[in-house]
């Protein structure tokens, strides 16, 4: 128990970059942290951290211990919940993390609420990154590639976006048959809250990506209002699926040049990599694998 322990210590100090810090989040000293690590590196006969009066940082025997240490404190604390003879019932508050366009996830996530009432949600919906070991969050849910080796990730399903127009505007102005026809048409753009950028159409022919300067009639942060300027015939727009989906089957909304469209968006639940899954968080995540592309 004293090696998980000082294993521990390690993790911390190697996250938050300061013996001080470290005894904060540990409620021991500064000073017995510096001795712990000073001991694991005699035991070791390496470097962990280049110090100097300003700052410390991993050497590259640290990093690489420190990769290892995380996946015994993840296999240690899984082992021990898979071996409490309790099996404890999903409850408590959940803190989540969701992009803007998780506001269109909520039939999902209400049916979670039913599924577990004992579970209280707190929602963050914001498109910024956020620092889930920091802020404390249980879990977030992002698209794209997971960056964070901090964090372990599940899959909980993949998209390819959808190119929508209202009936109505396609009967004023024309149904684009290549991407070449969207030149000539009032496009919506989605921007990256982030960093600023208009999302990409993935645009392709043959395999290969179509890059084209498409007119910038309107853009917006989020992808709620182009939802509703496409449903009222201001143009076409690019968007996730599961966004129109509603508005498609309904047909407020057609799908156009599906031949020419590639790549698929991913969906990910993350979570801090040194806490184990608790009944909350492993009801959640199982609970949306199962469930957010069901349909």
């Amino acid at each position: 128990m004293d090696k998980l322990g000082t294993l521990g210590i390690f993790i911390q100090v190697a996250e938050v970059g300061s013996f001080v810090a470290a005894g904060h989040r540990l409620g021991i000293s500064g000073s017995a942290v510096g001795k712990a690590i000073a001991r694991l590196e005699d035991e070791l006969g390496v470097r962990l951290f280049n110090r100097s009066t300003r700052s410390m940082a991993l050497t590259e025997e640290g990093s690489f211990f420190l990769e290892t240490c995380r996946r015994m404190q993840s296999e240690y604390e899984s082992a021990r919940s898979k071996l409490s003879k309790s099996q404890a019932i999903p409850r408590g508050q959940l803190r989540v993390s969701l992009p803007l366009a998780g506001m269109l996830l909520m039939p999902t996530l209400s049916a979670f609420m039913e599924a577990y009432p004992e579970i209280n949600l707190d929602l963050d919906f914001t498109d910024r990154l956020v620092d889930v070991i920091e802020e404390s969050f249980d879990a977030v849910i992002r698209t794209g590639d997971v960056r964070d080796t901090r964090l372990m990730s599940r899959k909980l399903g993949t998209f390819r976006h959808v190119i929508v127009a209202a009936p109505a505007y396609l009967a004023a102005h024309g149904h684009p048959t290549v991407p070449e026809d969207l030149l000539h048409h009032r496009c919506l753009h989605h921007r990256f809250a982030n960093s600023g950028k208009l999302e990409p159409w993935p645009l392709v022919r043959e395999g290969r990506e179509i890059k084209l300067d498409l007119p910038t009639t309107t853009v917006a942060s989020t992808l709620e209002p182009l939802i509703y300027l496409a449903e009222r015939s201001f143009g076409i727009t690019c968007l996730p699926p599961f966004a129109v989906a509603r508005e498609v089957a309904q047909g407020k909304l057609v799908s156009l040049l599906d031949d020419y469209l590639a790549g698929t968006g991913t969906f990910r639940v993350l979570w801090p990599t040194n806490r184990y899954l608790s009944p909350k968080v492993r009801a959640f995540v199982d609970y949306m694998a199962a469930n957010l592309f069901a349909r």
